[in-house]
């Protein structure tokens, strides 16, 4: 027998490295849910620790009840206000399992806004489009999932922000909320949102689905100390030791998950030139990915507990 030629014996081991790379993406690493927590100095002087919950990019199919069962397990968290991002469905009849899995939650005061995955059914795409910018939705054909039945179980605890602002009363505090439709989409309708942060309030907290710079710089703008985000999925397949590839929008990576500063201008400013007062942004990687794509590489799914505290704190 003769012997295996060493380009062969490398393509071999290169495929038996891939394969076990796709298996712990797809088969380990996508259903290790992790929490983060971070400290976010945005209340008034003398206030108490506000405890935020921020989920979001769920895409929850009704098979899958580990996490159903994980996103239920935060409310063992106590937290004060829920935000949730959208992207919450991957499957027309999921509606049921995620209102179960949100049960206790919505016992909690919260807000919310939708993601494309709440509008539409994710579909079959070439990946290589999340590595240009052309990563805009392409809707087709694509199915509707039933978001008017999604917004009933929802309201049932929280308050929609779609294209609204709001204000919530949570443990003595006046809280304005600010959110919008989702921008990848281009739902998003700023002209119906626009205006300077109530000065009675506490905080101004601006809430999107997709992080795109207009919309952050026009939260930020008009006086949002705090901004909460999702769809980035984390990159969703990054590469260990230098990070995310694509954020799916315009948002830099080196923003794709978890807590940076923003400011009008941000995206063409280096952060180093950050003012005193710019705006705190919090980036969710999400608990999930679309059924299409059921891979997650050095971004671990996750769930994220704000704790809010005095601006002297910073």
């Amino acid at each position: 027998m003769r012997p295996m030629h060493a380009v062969t014996k490398t393509v071999l081991g290169l495929g038996a490295v891939g394969a076990a790379v796709l298996g712990w993406a797809s088969l380990v690493e996508r259903n290790a849910f992790v929490l983060r927590r971070f400290e976010v100095p945005v209340l008034p002087e003398g206030s108490a620790p506000l405890r935020v919950l921020h989920v979001s990019d769920i895409h929850l199919v009704p098979r899958q009840r580990a996490r159903a069962a994980w996103v239920r397990s935060l409310a063992s968290l106590d937290p004060d206000l829920v935000v949730n991002t959208g992207d919450n469905l991957a499957a027309h009849d999921a509606v049921p399992a995620l209102l179960d899995a949100f049960e206790l939650l919505l016992d909690i005061p919260g807000a919310y806004v939708f993601g494309s995955n709440d509008y539409f059914a994710p579909k079959v795409k070439n990946p290589l489009r999340y590595l240009t910018r052309h990563h805009a939705k392409d809707l087709g054909s694509t199915p509707r999932l039933p978001i008017d039945d999604l917004r009933r179980g929802l309201d049932r605890g929280w308050t929609e922000l779609t294209n609204r602002r709001r204000v919530l009363e949570v443990r003595g505090l006046r809280l304005e909320l600010v959110g919008v439709d989702d921008p990848h989409l281009r739902y998003d309708r700023l002209d119906l949102v626009r205006g300077p942060a109530d000065p009675s309030a506490d905080l101004t907290i601006g809430v999107t689905h997709a992080p795109y710079q207009r919309v952050l710089d026009a939260f930020t703008a008009d006086g949002a100390r705090l901004v909460l985000a999702g769809h980035t999925h984390g990159g969703q397949v990054c590469v260990p030791g230098y990070g995310a590839l694509v954020t799916n929008c315009d948002l830099d990576t080196s923003r794709v998950k978890g807590v940076s500063r923003w400011w009008p201008g941000a995206g063409s400013t280096p952060s180093s030139q950050a003012p005193a007062d710019a705006a705190w942004l919090e980036v969710s990687a999400g608990l999930g990915t679309a059924p299409t794509a059921p891979v997650r590489l050095a971004c671990r799914p996750e769930a994220t507990l704000l704790t809010l505290v005095p601006r002297s704190l910073a």
